[in-house]
């Protein structure tokens, strides 16, 4: 009896083994989905889209990438989406925002942390930026910013939802000053908060930079500080940082972005695309179309993203509860 267990045990760990094999050899067999927790026209989706554009090609994944918006809530919607319901097969990735969804399940309210998602690679860095519609009396941050303190809670601002990076950026702003602006999430992401801005809906706006670098390029807006410890050499050099206009604001809500699956895919796949998917970010036809767009590529491997976010959970723990 003994040895008919152990032979049934045998033959099934041999059985998941060769399964396990097949999918390494067969994987991917055919498209593979990437949720957006955003909606269409936004930053990331607007990204996920260029950095995901050689897929097919047979040096990457062979197969397409193709994306499915789930946008609201400042993301929580596909992200809890994912972390419950989304098969941990390979076949349906995500894009992750970080601090959003790290700085989301520390508030709580949501089925996901850090533990339930495993990283792949991180595609690039976008800082927030302080804006303003075109034809906007302010032309400096310092304008805005007195104007703000000397008027408690009247300059709205808009962002893309709580606890993403532009609502992290606009706690720091209000710690830096001492007052209180009047931050309004937006549905639909970063493309409608900036057009609540162009719109004239609101005073001002937190956003990333690349879809503010775009806004500015039609000439819908003014960019006037960077949230980040250094200007952007590349797409905005003539605008400051909030630390050198004199506020205390660092890089606490830059927004990074990358793809990840559910906790429980199978490690065979996992490690397939994590020696695939930075190559892919790093093609140099994708590098050309981000620049093109105002969107900076940062690839990191597996291994540093999750240092990256370790780092960010540690950062936003204490952010959080200060604030």
């Amino acid at each position: 009896m003994r040895k008919r267990y152990i032979g049934t045990a045998l033959l099934a760990v041999s059985t998941l083994l060769g399964t396990t094999q097949t999918m390494a050899d067969d994987y991917p067999e055919r498209p593979v989905s990437l949720m957006v927790s955003y909606g269409a026209g936004g930053a990331t989706d607007f990204q996920a889209r260029l950095v995901s554009m050689m897929a097919n090609n047979e040096n990457y994944l062979g197969e397409p990438i193709v994306v499915i918006n789930k946008p609201g809530a400042g993301g929580r919607v596909g992200w809890n989406w994912f972390a419950s319901d989304a098969e941990a097969d390979g076949y349906t990735l995500a894009a992750y925002n970080v601090p959003h969804f790290i700085a989301q399940s520390i508030e709580g309210g949501v089925r996901y942390d850090a533990d339930s998602f495993e990283p792949i690679a991180n595609w690039g860095a976008d800082p927030a930026v302080v804006v303003v519609a075109a034809d906007s009396e302010f032309n400096s941050i310092q304008e805005l910013l007195a104007y703000a303190v000397e008027n408690p809670g009247k300059v709205t601002v808009s962002g893309a939802g709580l606890y993403v990076g532009h609502h992290i950026a606009a706690l720091q702003i209000q710690k830096a000053i001492g007052g209180k602006l009047a931050y309004i999430p937006t549905k639909g992401g970063g493309a409608a908060a900036m057009k609540a801005v162009i719109a004239g809906n609101v005073v001002a706006g937190i956003n990333n930079l690349s879809d503010a670098y775009r806004a500015r390029e039609a000439g819908n807006v003014k960019i006037l500080a960077v949230a980040d410890t250094q200007r952007s050499e590349q797409f905005l050099p003539d605008v400051p940082t909030l630390m050198e206009a004199g506020y205390e604001v660092d890089n606490a809500s830059v927004n990074y972005r990358g793809f990840m699956v559910p906790a429980g895919t199978p490690t065979s796949v996992i490690d397939f695309l994590a020696s695939r998917v930075p190559e892919m970010f790093s093609d140099p036809k994708v590098a050309e179309q981000m620049a093109a767009g105002g969107s900076g590529v940062q690839v990191m491997s597996r291994e540093e993203v999750h240092a990256m976010w370790a780092a960010r959970q540690e950062t936003l723990n204490d952010l959080l509860a200060n604030l």
